[in-house]
């Protein structure tokens, strides 16, 4: 007999799994954060997108119990819809970042006097939040990958790999692939791989954090062919 998996079953604890996220959350926040920066211009109130800017400098410091619009997604809308696939939280972190930095300029700005900055802040984050929940396109990730690529995290950036650091064998050609045991796209990079008869060496950025650090593994799933010299071949992920 089949076995129905339960709408609230979770794979990761929003408020302990941090390095991860479900991907729906980043779109319920922009959608809320679209509709205050929306509220503010209607009503002309701005104080509304500085209360919503506060709320995401609240989420960013003291975590996601204290983030209104996280806790509508993960307390009401997660247990009835399911859990969504799982990706690394990093990206989406950075896009509040800018939001809550715009909109606590904004609220300078309207302090100062300077009113048209401060409108101009609001419907900046309120458009690109607008875009994000819509089509999903977020700019803020978008942003921090940008901003990774000039720290010198890129894809060619990664030249060696020591395999016994990893734990791998110097025997032949192998894929290191850099992963988090809750995060849904590197469950199925390494299944994908493994079926098509890779061998595989995973390492979890959770437990091995100075390993992703050392080789400026901005977001995972990252994997990588590895000769048997730990020379990188090519960037599979």
């Amino acid at each position: 007999m089949a076995i129905v998996k339960k709408a609230s079953t979770r794979t990761a604890d929003p408020y302990r799994d941090n390095d991860v996220i479900d991907v729906r959350a980043p779109r319920v926040n922009q959608a809320i954060v679209a509709l205050a920066c929306l509220g503010a211009l209607i009503s002309g109130w701005w104080e509304i997108a500085s209360v919503m800017g506060l709320q995401l400098v609240l989420g960013l410091l003291l975590g996601r119990r204290w983030c209104l619009p996280c806790l509508l997604y993960f307390e009401v809308i997660q247990p009835r819809l399911g859990e969504g696939e799982i990706e690394d939280s990093r990206p989406p972190r950075f896009a509040n970042l800018l939001g809550a930095t715009f909109l606590s300029g904004a609220t300078l700005f309207h302090l100062a006097g300077l009113h048209p900055l401060g409108w101009f802040l609001i419907a900046l984050v309120g458009a690109l939040a607008a875009l994000a929940a819509v089509t999903g396109l977020c700019v803020g990730c978008s942003f921090y990958k940008l901003t990774a690529r000039l720290r010198g995290i890129r894809p060619g950036g990664v030249r060696s790999i020591d395999l016994v650091e990893v734990g791998a064998p110097s025997t032949g050609s192998l894929v290191v692939q850099f992963t988090h045991p809750l995060c849904t796209e590197c469950r199925e990079l390494e299944s994908r791989l493994r079926a098509e008869g890779r061998d595989i060496v995973t390492v979890d950025v959770s437990k091995r954090r100075e390993l992703a650090h050392k080789y400026n593994i901005s977001v995972v799933p990252a994997a990588f062919t590895v000769s048997h010299d730990g020379r990188v071949v090519s960037r599979l992920a």
